[in-house]
C-alpha cells in the first residue's frame, strides 16, 4: 500500500506526513508530492518517498499518483483556481484506480454561506461524479488563523473582526492532521463524511481574553461590520479580494457556519483537540 500526500510541503501536509510516521506507518509507502521537493529533504532522508507535484501540471499529477492505494488531497491555497487543480487530481485518482481519495474540505460545507466554501461545494461535486472512493475531511478553522496573527494584534492592541457573538470550533493543524491520518490507515473509509473541529468553541471575545490573559497585555474586541473589516485589513496590505473573503468569513462565523459539533475529531485523534489556551499560550511565548 502506498499513501500519496498531495501538498505535501504545505504546513498541513507536513503534519499529515508526521502523522503517519508516528503511526509507524513505513516510510517508503509514503509518497510526499509537492511542488518544492527540497523543502522535503528531511523526510526523503528518513525513507519518505518525494515526488515532484504541481496542482497546475496535470502530467505531474499523474506521475505522482502512480502506484497510489490512497490519495490525500490537500485542498489548494489558490483561491479561484482551486476547482480545477482538485479535478486534475481526481482524475488522476480515477486514472489510477485508487482504492481511497480523502479530500480536507471544509466545515458544514452543506449548509455554509462563506463564499470560501464554493471552491470546496464545487470539487464535493465532481467527486461524488467520478466514481472514485472517497471520504471527506471537513476541517474547521485552524487555530493557527488567529495565534499566527499574535504579534500583529499585541503590536496593534486589539482583534478586529466582525464575527459578533458566533462560535467556531477551532483546532490546531497538527490535530487535524492527525485526523487525517487516522483515516488514511483505518479501513472501510470509503462514503465517510467527518465534520472536523475543536472540542470547545469559543467567541472573538473569549478569544481575546485568551491573549489577554497570556500575555499580560489587555487585549479588546472590536467588532466591525464586514466593510469597516475590510477595509481594516486593506489598510494593512491585505489584497482587497482576499479581505472581502476573510470578512465574509467571519460573517459565517456569526451565523454560526463553523460551529461544528458531534466530537468527529477528537474521536478520530483519540484525545481532546487542542484547548485554545494551550494554543495561545504557545504562541504568545515565542512573541
Amino acid at each position: 500500500m502506498s499513501i500519496v500526500i498531495t501538498g505535501a510541503t504545505g504546513q498541513l501536509g507536513r503534519h499529515v506526513v508526521e502523522a503517519l510516521l508516528e503511526r509507524n506507518v513505513p516510510a517508503e509507502t509514503i509518497i510526499a508530492a509537492g511542488r518544492s521537493i527540497e523543502k522535503l529533504a528531511d523526510f526523503a532522508d528518513r525513507g519518505v518517498q518525494v515526488r515532484t507535484m504541481d496542482y497546475e501540471d496535470a502530467a505531474s499529477v499523474a506521475e505522482a499518483l502512480k502506484g497510489a492505494s490512497k490519495v490525500l488531497l490537500i485542498s489548494g491555497s489558490a483561491v479561484g483556481q482551486r476547482v480545477e487543480q482538485h479535478r486534475t487530481v481526481i482524475e488522476a485518482a480515477k486514472a489510477e484506480g485508487v482504492e481511497l481519495l480523502a479530500y480536507t474540505s471544509i466545515a458544514n460545507v452543506e449548509t455554509t454561506g462563506m463564499k470560501l466554501a464554493a471552491e470546496h461545494q464545487a470539487t464535493e461535486a465532481i467527486l461524488k461524479e467520478s466514481g472514485v472512493p472517497f471520504v471527506l475531511l471537513r476541517n474547521g478553522w485552524y487555530l493557527e488563523n488567529y495565534t499566527e496573527q499574535l504579534p500583529g494584534t499585541l503590536a496593534q492592541g486589539a482583534l478586529a473582526g466582525s464575527a459578533g457573538n458566533g462560535k467556531v470550533s477551532g483546532a490546531t493543524r497538527a490535530d487535524y492532521a492527525h485526523a487525517a491520518a487516522a483515516v488514511l490507515v483505518a479501513d472501510n473509509q470509503a462514503g465517510k463524511v467527518y465534520e472536523l473541529g475543536g472540542d470547545d468553541a469559543f467567541t472573538m471575545a473569549e478569544l481575546a481574553a485568551e491573549i489577554t490573559a497570556a500575555s499580560g497585555q489587555t487585549i479588546a474586541y472590536n467588532d466591525l461590520t464586514a466593510a469597516e473589516y475590510a477595509g481594516l485589513l486593506t489598510s494593512v496590505g491585505v489584497p482587497e479580494a482576499f479581505a472581502e473573503i476573510l470578512a465574509d468569513s467571519d460573517l459565517g462565523i456569526a451565523r454560526g457556519d463553523l460551529l461544528v459539533t458531534g466530537g468527529d475529531l477528537s474521536k478520530l485523534i483519540g484525545r481532546p483537540s487542542t484547548p485554545l489556551s494551550e494554543a495561545v499560550r504557545s504562541a504568545a511565548a515565542s512573541v
